[in-house]
């Protein structure tokens, strides 16, 4: 081969693409390398905004698990971007069971704060629902299809044994709804009812206490870029189709034939030996028809339109002054005529916020105070439509209902996510959906040709959604690239008796 190795294409420049980049390079195969980012800038869903006076993250928020075992809190640690705390054994050792921390403060709609010992026993109730759904891993059958029913079916025979008043009864109906709502953000779902039962036990929770990076998650991510050879990465550079199974040939390699061949948006025309797509799935369930020629065989197209893609989105307020106590780290807010027994029509315009589970207090910036609310669902996708003065203007109103101080301030200025409208991500992060199983994320993670005939591993797939038990994760989506490029690196190893030949 004239070139002197093989030519490889990286499309999409997030964490996985990232660290497959990262990996080949570093193997004396010497791989002639490019890494296809459709924006212009390189981190995917990781994503770290300058503002407020600080650092927020608009993607990926928390190193979830961060010990020993995630590759991510590892490479943190090892370009310098964690503190003491993250860092410190003591934290690495704490078991969370993959739950969010209980609520510093509940708010409900009536203005009023719950009682602590009332949303303290409701959240044991919840989890100790949620982790009995690890009993039905590899069971032969699930006494119903989705994680929300299972909790509705165990939760109905609880309350038909509460004995308190109805209004009592009504009052820890609604703060197990902002439970639910909490899941949903978890899994990137619109309903726990979109949600396969029998999988849900096998995303796997790593210890550690989640930690955020003072710096910006995105920190992580430009050291992995600027530990790549110099024009490795091409930004604004969408691709428009992957031909492969073909025999291509292009004037700038005379006289050498290729498997696959990459055709830009712009008409770019770039040949490979081996392409990595790390795209989200969103971006596939809307593209895989005119992204591949051929198209993707039947059983990965399949997998890709069963795995579940939902949006999770945040909304930030800044405020002069904090209203919540200086202890506080997260405000739950609870409307009480909500049940997670009763399917309320959706009025999107009307009551899309009381999808919102509430708001992560961040660590003060030098001259502002800043709220992160989180919404996912059908209801997040709605907020993306308006406009920021809209959400500003309803969150104001609801911030003000729930404290029970119609003369709050209103925050001073907003900003949010809109993971679903992003053209190259059209969502925030994969589920096992109802209808499909742990078996669809190995599926979509096949190289291809699948058989054994013709050049191998012309397409290979990273990213989240194609890692079995880290789905959703960004310590998935970097194994995922490891993974994919140690699949390369044991082809070539194989080969390295045999010279490259002249195609």
């Amino acid at each position: 081969m004239a070139s002197g190795g093989p030519r490889v294409l990286v499309v999409g420049g997030g964490i996985a693409g990232l660290g497959a980049a990262q990996r080949l390079c570093s193997h004396p195969a010497a791989p002639h390398l490019r890494v296809l980012e459709a924006t212009a800038g390189a981190g995917g869903r990781i994503r770290s905004e300058r503002c407020f006076g600080g650092v927020v993250e608009l993607g990926a928020h928390w190193i979830h698990g961060p010990s020993q075992g995630n590759p991510v809190f590892q490479l943190a640690a090892k370009f310098g971007l964690l503190g003491e705390k993250e860092l410190s054994e003591e934290n690495q050792l704490v078991e969370t069971g993959g739950h969010v921390a209980l609520p510093s403060v509940s708010y409900t709609s009536s203005g009023t704060c719950v009682i602590p010992e009332l949303v303290t026993e409701m959240g044991n109730l919840y989890y100790g629902l949620i982790d009995r759904t690890r009993e039905f891993l590899n069971a032969p059958e699930t006494p119903v299809a989705s994680v929300g029913e299972f909790l509705k079916k165990e939760l109905s025979q609880q309350v038909a044994n509460w004995t308190e008043d109805e209004d009592t009864k009504k009052l820890k109906l609604a703060i197990l709804n902002a439970f639910f709502n909490t899941e949903c953000c978890v899994s990137g779902t619109h309903s726990m009812d979109l949600v396969a039962l029998a999988p849900f036990g096998e995303y796997t929770v790593l210890p550690g206490l989640d930690c955020t990076l003072a710096g910006g998650y995105q920190g992580l991510t430009n050291c992995i870029l600027a530990s790549l050879p110099k024009d490795s990465m091409v930004f604004d550079k969408p691709v428009k189709t992957i031909h492969w199974n073909g025999s291509f040939q292009e004037a700038a390699f005379p006289g050498e034939t290729f498997p696959v061949l990459v055709e830009c948006e712009d008409g770019t025309r770039l040949p490979a030996h081996h392409v990595i797509v790390t795209v989200p799935l969103g971006f596939l369930k809307e593209h895989q028809d005119t992204f591949f020629e051929p198209p993707l065989p039947a059983q990965k197209a399949e997998a890709i339109k069963k795995l579940g893609f939902g949006t999770n989105n945040k909304i930030f307020l800044e405020f002069e002054e904090p209203f919540w106590e200086p202890d506080c780290q997260f405000i739950q807010v609870v409307w009480e005529d909500t049940s997670p027994l009763q399917d309320t029509a959706l009025s999107l315009q009307d009551t899309w916020f009381k999808k919102l589970i509430g708001f992560v207090v961040l660590p003060p910036f030098e001259s502002s105070h800043v709220l992160c609310g989180f919404i996912a669902g059908l209801e997040s996708e709605f907020m993306e439509t308006l406009s920021d003065e809209e959400v500003l203007l309803s969150l104001t109103e609801v911030l003000r209902r729930v404290t029970g101080n119609p003369q709050m301030p209103a925050a001073k200025s907003v900003m949010r996510s809109r993971w679903h409208s992003a053209p190259y991500t059209l969502g925030s992060y994969s589920y096992v959906a109802v209808g499909s199983t742990g078996d669809d994320l190995d599926l979509l993670a096949q190289p291809l040709p699948a058989d054994e005939t013709g050049t191998q591993l012309q397409i290979l797939f990273a990213g989240e959604a194609t890692h079995r038990t880290f789905y959703s994760t960004t310590h998935g989506a970097l194994l995922s690239g490891w993974r994919e490029a140690d699949r390369l690196i044991g082809l070539w190893d194989s080969q390295v008796q045999q010279p490259w030949p002249r195609l």
